[in-house]
C-alpha cells in the first residue's frame, strides 16, 4: 500500500462513485438514529417498568454518554485501522446490543445496553471521514456533504419512525426492526463499501494521548466544545422529556405525535447551508452568539406553551434553527484551529458535545420530577446561560490577545 499523502489525496480513487457515498451517508444515518429512538418511548418505558419511573430518563442519557465515550475511544481508530473493518465489527456489536435492548427484562439491562449501543453507533464518525478519504481534493467539500445529509436525516427522523413503530408494535419492535436494519446494512457493506487506507501509524495510546495534549494546549477548542456541549443539553433537556409532556392532560397522545416532532425538527437542516455562509460573510462568532438567543426564545416559548400544540411546534422550530447553526458554526471555528488533525479536533468537540447531552438528559428527568414543565424550562434556560458565559468568555480572550501588547 503506497504511503498517505496530499499527492494521493489528489487522485481520484477507483472506488470513488456516487453509489459509494450514498452508501456512506445511510451507513451514517442509519447508525446515529439509533441514539435517538429511545426518546419518543419514555412514557411507555414507564408503563412497562413502573417500578423504576424516576429512572426511565438514565435511558437516553447512558446512550448519549456512550456516544461520547465511543468518540473518545473508537472514532480515533480510523487513522490507524482499515475503516471498512471497523464498520463491520461496531455494526456487529451495534446488532448484538439491539437485541439486549429489545428483549431486556429490567430497565438496568435497558440502561446497560443503551450505553453500549451509544458506544457502537459512532459508526458515523468513520464514514464522514472516509468519505474525505475517497474523493478527489477538488469534490471533497461535495463528498462530505452527502454523508453530512445523510446522518442529518438520520437525527431528524429517528424520532419519527421510533414513534410511528411504538404506536403500533410496541417499544421493543422498534429496537427489533433496527436490527434487521443494522444486518441488511452489514450485508451491504461487505458486498459495496472499498477497504480504506490507514493515515497513522501511532500507537493506540498515542492517538488517544495527541488528543488529550489538542484539548489542554487550545483555549479556543475547549471553549467551542463548552459552548457546543452546553447548547446540545438545552435540546436534550427538551426532546428528553416532550414525550412526557405529550402522554398527560391536555394532549393525552402516543409516542407517534413525539415522533412526528421530529419532522418539525427538519428546520435545523434547512438552517444548515444557510449558517455555514453566514459564518463565512459575517464570522461564526456572530452568528453563535445569534443561536445562543434563539434557544434561549425558544424556551421562553415552551414554557408558556405546556398546553398548546402551536406553541411547542414554535418553539421546536426555534431551538432546532438555534441549535444545528450554532453547531456548524462552531465546527468551523475548530476545523481552522488544527487542519492537520482535524479528526482529532472533531472527537475533542463531539466527546464534550454527547457528553452535554447526557447530562441534559438526566438534568430534565430530575427536573420534570421535581418541578414539572417549568422545571424543564428553567433547565434550558440555565444550560444555555451557560453556553452564552462560555462564548463571552471565549470572546473576551480574543479581544485581550488582540490587543497591542504595551
Amino acid at each position: 500500500m503506497p504511503p498517505f499523502s496530499e499527492s494521493n489525496q489528489n487522485e481520484r480513487h477507483p472506488h470513488y462513485s456516487r453509489a459509494t457515498l450514498w452508501l456512506l451517508a445511510t451507513i451514517a444515518g442509519v447508525s446515529v438514529a439509533n441514539i435517538y429512538f429511545n426518546q419518543p418511548l419514555l412514557d411507555d418505558f414507564r408503563a412497562s417498568f413502573p417500578e423504576s419511573a424516576w429512572l426511565i430518563g438514565a435511558v437516553p442519557a447512558s446512550t448519549q454518554l456512550g456516544y461520547a465515550l465511543g468518540m473518545l475511544v473508537l472514532a480515533p481508530l480510523g487513522d490507524r485501522f482499515d475503516r471498512r473493518l471497523l464498520i463491520l465489527l461496531q455494526l456487529a456489536a451495534l446488532g448484538v446490543s439491539l437485541v439486549v435492548a429489545a428483549s431486556a427484562p429490567t430497565l438496568a439491562v435497558l440502561i446497560a445496553a443503551s450505553l453500549a449501543i451509544g458506544i457502537v453507533s459512532t459508526i458515523a464518525q468513520q464514514a464522514v471521514p472516509f468519505s474525505a478519504e475517497l474523493a478527489p481534493a477538488a469534490e471533497r467539500g461535495h463528498a462530505v456533504g452527502m454523508v453530512m445529509s445523510g446522518l442529518l436525516l438520520g437525527i431528524l427522523l429517528a424520532r419519527t419512525v421510533s414513534g410511528f413503530v411504538a404506536q403500533y408494535f410496541g417499544w421493543r419492535a422498534v429496537f427489533g426492526a433496527s436490527v434487521i436494519a443494522t444486518v441488511a446494512l452489514a450485508a451491504i457493506v461487505i458486498a459495496r463499501l472499498p477497504k480504506s487506507r490507514p493515515t497513522s501509524t501511532l500507537s493506540y495510546g498515542k492517538l488517544l494521548g495527541s488528543i488529550w495534549h489538542l484539548a489542554v494546549e487550545s483555549a479556543a477548542l475547549r471553549e467551542a466544545a463548552l459552548t457546543g456541549g452546553a447548547l446540545f443539553a438545552a435540546f436534550s433537556i427538551f426532546w428528553s422529556v416532550l414525550t412526557l409532556l405529550l402522554a398527560g392532560a391536555p394532549f393525552h397522545m402516543g409516542p407517534q405525535a413525539a415522533g412526528l416532532f421530529g419532522i418539525v425538527g427538519a428546520a435545523g437542516a434547512l438552517a444548515a447551508p444557510l449558517a455555514g455562509k453566514s459564518a463565512d460573510k459575517r464570522g461564526p462568532r456572530a452568528v453563535i452568539s445569534l443561536c445562543i438567543g434563539l434557544v434561549a426564545l425558544s424556551f421562553v416559548v415552551f414554557a408558556f406553551s405546556a398546553t398548546s400544540l402551536v406553541g411547542l411546534v414554535i418553539g421546536v422550530i426555534v431551538l432546532d434553527v438555534g441549535v444545528q447553526a450554532a453547531q456548524i458554526s462552531n465546527q468551523s471555528r475548530i476545523y481552522a484551529l488544527k487542519p492537520e488533525a482535524r479528526s482529532r479536533v472533531n472527537t475533542v468537540y463531539m466527546v464534550a458535545y454527547f457528553i452535554g447531552g447526557s447530562l441534559g438528559s438526566a438534568a430534565a428527568s430530575l427536573a420534570w420530577h421535581a418541578m414539572g414543565w417549568i422545571g424543564v424550562c428553567l433547565a434550558g434556560l440555565v444550560a444555555t446561560g451557560l453556553a452564552a458565559f462560555s462564548h463571552w468568555r471565549g470572546r473576551e480572550r480574543e479581544r485581550a490577545q488582540a490587543r497591542p501588547s504595551a
